[in-house]
């Protein structure tokens, strides 16, 4: 009985006191202070340990050397920021070590208070339970110097939390700084950037008026240019312009013949040369050597023999050196040259009875007339059409009786009849162009064009000059696309 009313006594006093003290950090005295309870001596005091917490110096190190070490990867408004967070971080440490301090302040008074309840106790009771107020009396005591101990570790850390607090805040300071100065200078460049944006911009719009000054003053001379050529044809007769083209054919016929002359010449040169050598060949090529023409084979002597007993092959032949290139699919006594054909040397190989002959031409194939200016005015158009005829499709023989637009733009062909479109595609590496080399009457005036994989056109133009500058059309706005249009099993054109 005498134990339990002295346990009953303790606990109502230390209510009394807990709710008598001049400070109230409720929560820090009820998680820290010792708590009682019952043992085999009697009543033991033992002080409650919390979780195991970091120190106070432990945290705020922590929080210091985070920023410190991230500060190369972070930008200086980011710096500022964490250096803040440490300061406030280290203000609240410092708020808590002062908590503590009051805590410690009230406990002493508690404990004073207890010891002087334990002392009036034991004048009161003896025996046994005498023994046991004075073993909590000595606990008491050790309890104070344990506390006494922690509040000279709270004083030290007290003083440290201090010290960091205040080089968090000079360096916030610094940070604030900092910011500030690169503020000024973003906005120094920035206000250069937009100076500079400005004078683009009129720059810009400056070269503008001139270019559309420089544009109408082009086209008012273009057009003084054309009044001035229809007041010279109001003034000049009709027949005079058809006089002066039927000089411009007379002076062509005449150099057509002077080139054949000359070709003549120079293919009795050769054989003179060869005749001399003991070299006379069996075959030679007949036919002008010009853009536009038609080369046959023929026998010497103008005999007779049937080509389908032997084989035939076309070559190209680069004029500064002996490399020859085969052109693939020219296997006919004829062959019609193309734009890649001028300034080389065409030469077939007849091979008949297990023998071989060289057919091959006095001089490398020339231009035709005009067709070089003429292509470079068609450049100056998006696109170009043309009137053709389809003549295969695929290998297969068409009736030629439906006239269809062939038209060669910047970026793509198309082929038409009408309104329907029969094929349009844009300008690739598997498209193939090139002129027509299987022979027939025809050639001169017919490509060979594949737009794509298994679709394949033979076209038959009106003139040798359209389709001549048609492929040297197309090759041109295709080099501009960094595309090659070439025959099949073509080496790439120098």
């Amino acid at each position: 009985m005498t134990r339990a009313s002295t346990i009953d006594f303790g606990r109502r006093k230390q209510g009394e006191l807990l709710g008598s003290g001049p400070l109230r950090p409720a929560n820090i005295i009820r998680n820290k202070f010792p708590t009682f309870k019952n043992g085999s001596n009697g009543i033991i005091i033992k002080l409650a340990d919390g979780p195991d917490m970091p120190s106070l110096k432990e945290a705020v190190a922590k929080d210091t050397t985070d920023p410190l070490d991230k500060h190369q990867r972070l930008s200086v408004r980011e710096l500022t920021m964490k250096f803040e967070k440490g300061f406030n971080t280290a203000t609240l440490l410092s708020n808590e070590v002062k908590w503590r301090h009051a805590a410690l302040l009230e406990r002493d008074t508690l404990l004073k208070n207890l010891k002087s309840v334990l002392e009036s106790l034991r004048s009161r009771v003896g025996g046994k339970n005498r023994d046991e107020i004075e073993e909590s009396l000595s606990m008491v005591d050790i309890l104070a110097v344990q506390l006494s101990q922690r509040e000279d570790e709270l004083l030290q850390q007290k003083a440290e939390v201090t010290k960091i607090a205040a080089s968090l805040k000079l360096a916030s300071e610094d940070a604030k700084r900092i910011v500030d100065e690169e503020r000024a200078n973003a906005r120094l460049e920035i206000e250069s950037a937009k100076g500079a944006s400005q004078r683009v911009q009129l720059a810009l719009k400056e070269q503008e008026n001139v270019s559309q000054r420089t544009g109408q003053q082009d086209v008012d001379e273009l057009k003084e240019e054309v009044q001035e050529a229809r007041r010279v044809k109001m003034l000049h007769c009709p027949s005079m312009a058809m006089d002066i083209e039927s000089e411009i054919q007379v002076l062509r016929n005449q150099l057509a013949e002077k080139s054949s002359d000359s070709v003549h010449l120079l293919k009795e040169l050769e054989l003179h040369r060869r005749f001399e050598e003991n070299d006379m060949p069996l075959y030679v090529l007949e036919g002008l050597e010009t853009l536009g023409s038609m080369l046959h084979i023929v026998v010497r002597g103008n005999a007779s023999v049937d080509f389908s007993n032997g084989s035939i092959q076309w070559f190209h032949i680069h004029p500064e050196g002996s490399k020859k290139e085969i052109i693939s699919g020219a296997t006919k006594p004829v062959y019609a040259p193309e734009p890649h054909d001028v300034g080389r040397y065409i030469q077939a190989e007849i091979t008949f009875g297990g023998q071989i002959s060289i057919a091959k031409t006095a001089g490398p194939v020339d231009p035709a007339a005009g067709l070089a200016d003429y292509v470079e005015t068609l450049m100056r158009n998006p696109e170009m059409e043309y009137n053709v005829v389809i003549l295969q499709v695929n290998g297969v023989a068409q009736p030629a009786d439906s006239l269809h637009v062939f038209c060669i733009g910047r970026l793509r062909m198309r082929l038409a009849r009408g309104t329907s479109v029969v094929a349009k595609e844009f300008y690739s590496s598997s498209m193939q162009l090139c002129g027509v080399r299987g022979g027939g009457d025809a050639a001169p005036q017919a490509i060979f064009w594949q737009p794509r994989k298994e679709l394949s056109f033979v076209l038959g133009f009106e003139t040798t000059r359209e389709r001549n500058s048609a492929l040297m059309l197309a090759r041109r706005f295709a080099m501009d696309c960094n595309i090659i249009l070439a025959g099949p099993g073509d080496k790439t054109p120098c």
